[in-house]
């Protein structure tokens, strides 16, 4: 069996000569911040040469790509787009009753 990690994110990208370090964090299941949300904790390193990001960046992207064309999520620039269609289907609903007129 091999062993896995689960990271909520990312935490920090840092570049030093040919090198990328890639922190990845989680949520803490203990520790707050001041509005009561989970903070994020250092959980392990990724360290790379330059040129074995730059192929994760491109697998990543075509692999979000895939997402994107499937529907399971969405890109933030097309998120405009989508709040005018829930405005505009709103804004007709509210017309549909005399109650609002």
């Amino acid at each position: 069996m091999s062993n896995e990690l689960y990271a909520d994110g990312i935490g920090e990208i840092t570049i030093t000569g040919t090198i990328v370090r890639i922190d990845l964090m989680s949520l803490s299941a203990t520790d707050r911040d001041a509005n009561n949300n989970p903070k994020p904790v250092f959980r392990q390193r990724i360290i790379m040469p330059v040129d074995a990001f730059a192929n994760a960046v491109d697998l990543m992207q075509k692999a979000l790509g895939g997402l994107v064309e499937a529907g399971a999520v969405r890109r933030i620039g097309d998120m405009p787009a989508a709040a005018a269609d829930i405005q505009a289907v709103q804004a007709g609903a509210s017309n549909a009753s005399p109650n609002f007129n």
